[in-house]
């Protein structure tokens, strides 16, 4: 009985503010909605970062004849020197961190840009002599790639040594700015959505201020008057925490595998609606303490006054 008469008041609550419910529900959908989209880009990153770092190479540039650089004398790479690297990148010192090295002379090198900027004019002006000779280096551990930058840097004909996971990080840099960015945005909402539970909660409290009055008169606790408000707006917020969990499970299922997938052009792991499904729970909680602490606050002081 006592549970009817709380939920009763809480469903006329909602009947009588019924278009600052809806408002809540809105951005309480929006707001969540940013905190899965943020939440399931840092899983993307983690994936891309797996993937992508254990497939990063180093890179060893040998010296060009058009070369100036200060490693370089002006003139190609010798094949004493080329095989010098080879020699020092078999050495027990370094063969234990390698997992695979391979050689790309002029031509190799050529075919390959040819390849990738085949649509480009740039192309036509080109020729392999202008290219460098390139030893490409998979790594067992690619936290070790100082190791191979010191050993060859400094060798005769060896004009510079990449890692290519200092572009990937920077890809990553921008991935997570934008996903701290939508983070940022997801609070400035949630906080929206707290203060707008908080006035939905106390312009319910005052159209209700004669029996709530009355209650009091009649001895009714702080406790029982209380919940049928916080229930308001953990009803309202409920049901946009559910929207923004089929929102987000929506844009994995129908944008990232549906659209991304097929024109992404790379072999790449995505999230999948599994990783939607494991962070629906978290925007529901975060919609249900929101609004319980933002309606509690608010009609605590509204029966202090």
């Amino acid at each position: 009985m006592r549970f009817a008469l709380v939920w009763t008041e809480a469903a006329s609550g909602l009947r009588r503010n019924l278009s600052m419910v809806v408002s809540v529900i809105l951005v309480t959908f929006i707001s969540l909605t940013f905190v899965g989209a943020a939440i399931l880009m840092q899983m993307q990153i983690g994936q891309m970062k797996g993937y992508w770092y254990d497939r990063a190479q180093v890179a060893v540039y040998m010296c060009t004849a058009t070369d100036s650089s200060d490693t370089c004398t002006g003139q190609d790479a010798t094949k004493q020197q080329i095989d010098a690297v080879k020699k020092e990148l078999a050495s027990p010192a370094l063969a234990k961190f390698i997992k695979k090295s391979t050689f790309e002379d002029h031509d190799a090198v050529y075919a390959e840009f040819k390849k990738q900027f085949k649509d480009n004019p740039v192309a036509d002006y080109v020729t392999p002599d202008l290219l460098n000779q390139t030893f490409w280096i998979n790594l067992k551990d690619p936290n070790q790639s100082a190791v191979i930058v010191e050993s060859v840097s400094n060798l005769p004909g060896v004009q510079s040594v990449t890692d290519q996971r200092q572009y990937l990080d920077q890809i990553f840099s921008m991935l997570n700015a934008a996903s701290f960015t939508a983070i940022a945005i997801a609070v400035v909402m949630l906080v929206a959505a707290a203060l707008l539970i908080a006035t939905t909660i106390r312009l319910s409290a005052f159209s209700r201020r004669r029996e709530l009055a009355i209650m009091r008169l009649v001895g009714a606790s702080n406790r029982f008057i209380q919940t049928p408000f916080i229930l308001e707006g953990v009803f309202a917020a409920v049901i946009g925490s559910v929207l923004a969990a089929v929102a987000t499970w929506g844009i994995v299922k129908f944008f990232v595998q549906g659209y991304l997938e097929a024109n992404a052009g790379v072999v790449m792991n995505f999230v999948g609606t599994g990783n939607a499904i494991a962070v629906a729970p978290i925007l529901i909680i975060a919609g249900i303490v929101v609004a319980a602490v933002a309606s509690n606050i608010a009609i605590s002081r509204y029966l202090r006054v």
